[in-house]
């Protein structure tokens, strides 16, 4: 049986929510064989304007299901964040098992019967549209975030002055920025 964890920013997570989001999520139980060892971690949040956000994530083996969303009524965010997570395992489902058996690995450990396989085009190669060389420029997070900004794009790769590793400033949906600095390590 799947574990769930459910955890609350600004709301107090009662029992009745605790039981509508476990019920819900233990629904997607039906498209895989085991996941017992799987935890979904719960992140419900309420924000000023009384909207609010249930971010689930899933990690299995082999992949990571992930959804967001945001609506004025927290039950009706639960549903569309199950709502979402069930898309994506149909959408998944039939891509990873064709690469498995494609690679000779073994199935990812979906049920097949339950699910249709979603109809797929049939070049389903990924194309590379376009090509853009950057020069990185030494520079600090901020300097980074304002060159950002002046491009109108939502992320933006330089190099930092101070450790000369590659790193990255992108635009959160909440309109926050967030860094991810690249490693050697793994």
């Amino acid at each position: 049986m799947l574990k769930i964890n459910v955890r609350g920013e600004n709301i107090e997570v009662t029992g009745a929510i605790r039981e509508y989001v476990e019920k819900k999520l233990y629904k997607l139980e039906k498209y895989f064989t085991d996941t017992s060892s799987s935890t979904a971690h719960v992140n419900l949040k309420v924000y000023t304007d009384k909207n609010a956000k249930v971010e689930v994530t899933i990690p299995l083996p082999y992949l990571v299901l992930r959804a967001e969303e945001t609506s004025p009524d927290m039950y009706a965010s639960i549903d569309l964040v199950t709502d979402k997570l069930e898309r994506q395992i149909r959408k998944h489902k039939t891509k990873l098992n064709r690469k498995s058996r494609e690679k000779g690995y073994k199935s990812f450990d979906f049920v097949a019967e339950e699910i249709a396989p979603v109809e797929e085009k049939k070049d389903d190669k990924i194309e590379i549209v376009r090509t853009k060389s950057v020069a990185l420029k030494p520079m600090d997070s901020e300097e980074a975030v304002l060159q950002m900004e002046m491009l109108g794009h939502n992320f933006f790769i330089y190099e930092d002055a101070e450790t000369q590793g590659i790193n990255i400033v992108y635009r959160r949906r909440d309109g926050r920025y967030g860094l991810i600095e690249a490693s050697d390590e793994d």
